[in-house]
């Protein structure tokens, strides 16, 4: 018995014990650490790049192969013409693919429908020497090609094929454009590799490189507010279409920076708001436009200033000129040396830039209004503008 109430005893006072315990953990503050970091909750899904194919599909059936040639004739003519070389290890010639010396040249490069009548825009330099055009669809089809004008200063020229409900991109808004974002570049590289579709993103807008070379002398004039983007272009590209994940026509390809006529990280394309504005005029002017200079040799005048320069106008600002290059526009119209251009168009002058952009798409037969300081003061000069010689 003696045993038995040992047990039971040490029993009881076991649970007691137990049940304290219990209790105590059960008053027992759970202390949070405030400073601790916060729950991150992740999503079940991915960011996936995006989806090409729609976009492929859109743009390759849009997308022709253009194969040129030119007659012995139109190959001794244009080689009369052709540009000056410039500090870039690169031509349009080892871009397209050309001959030598008076030999006919034949290549291929890309264009893209822009109208279900046929109408193609394209480079000019694939196109522009060419006596011959055979254009080639996305589909197999043929057709023989005729040129309908060119812009030398923008690279840019406008062909057609006779027919009807071609597919067709139209042009989007490239001031849309944002560096960053995905775009494809649409062509026929290397001749042979046709319909390609190569992928990159716009790393750069509004480049000016200088890559499209004066086709007669230095007064000639070129337009680059080119996209510059890394999708890989190859000779034969050019004229393609470089087009957005939706498959919007944003450009023209037309040129690689290049020291062996091959890709080698970027590619630049013509904005679809130039290319749309040149193929406006070429359609109301009919054949090549040819863009024309003043034909001065200007500077600054606070430049000028600055370097303690005597000047003849007390204008507060404006692009002085120096020099009137003979037979030029501005020497028909009358402008003289000393003269201070403040005003073209309606446009005020301050600089350079404004200069350049006020007189960016003058074409010869076009009348410009100069405003100028001359001794102080103010006078409005029409000029004709003349063919540069």
């Amino acid at each position: 018995m003696k045993q038995i109430s040992a047990i039971v005893l040490a029993g009881i006072i076991g649970g007691l014990i137990s049940f304290g315990l219990i209790k105590h953990q059960l008053n027992t503050q759970i202390i949070v650490n405030e400073t601790s970091a916060p729950i991150v909750r992740t999503s079940s899904s991915s960011v996936l790049p995006p989806d090409f194919v729609k976009a492929s599909d859109r743009a390759t059936k849009a997308v022709v192969q253009i194969k040129s040639s030119e007659s012995i004739a139109a190959a001794r003519t244009n080689r009369k013409r052709r540009a000056p070389q410039n500090g870039w290890d690169f031509d349009f010639e080892d871009l397209f693919g050309g001959g030598m010396g008076q030999m006919p040249k034949e290549g291929s490069g890309s264009g893209v429908i822009i109208s279900d009548d046929g109408l193609i825009v394209t480079n000019n330099h694939v196109v522009g020497f060419a006596d011959d055009l055979e254009v080639t669809l996305n589909d197999g089809r043929t057709f023989k090609a005729t040129k309908i004008g060119t812009d030398k200063s923008t690279d840019l020229a406008l062909i057609q094929i006779e027919g009807s409900d071609f597919p067709t991109l139209q042009f989007s808004d490239s001031d849309d454009v944002q560096v960053g974002e995905w775009v494809l570049a649409v062509g026929n590289p290397l001749g042979y590799l046709t319909s390609t579709v190569t992928a990159g993103i716009v790393s750069a807008i509004g480049r000016d490189i200088d890559v499209i070379k004066s086709e007669v002398d230095r007064a000639d004039k070129s337009i680059e507010e080119f996209i510059q983007t890394d999708a890989v272009v190859n000779p034969g590209n050019s004229g393609g279409a470089l087009v957005d994940t939706e498959g919007n026509l944003i450009g023209i390809n037309t040129a690689i920076a290049s020291r062996t006529g091959f890709y080698t990280g970027y590619s630049f394309a013509i904005p679809a708001n130039l290319a749309t504005k040149i193929v406006d005029e070429i359609l109301e002017n009919g054949g090549d436009i040819e863009r024309a200079n003043l034909g001065l040799y200007v500077t600054d005048i606070n430049e000028m200033r600055a370097k303690n320069e005597a000047v003849s106008s007390d204008a507060a600002y404006g692009i002085y000129i120096t020099e009137v290059i003979n037979g030029s526009s501005a020497q028909y119209a009358g402008m003289l040396p000393g003269d201070v251009i403040v005003n073209i168009n309606g446009q005020e002058v301050e600089s350079y830039d404004d200069l350049k952009e006020a007189l960016k798409f003058a074409k010869v037969g076009d009348t410009v209004r100069v405003k100028v300081d001359r001794n102080g003061k103010r006078e409005t000069i029409p000029v004709k503008m003349r063919a540069n010689r």
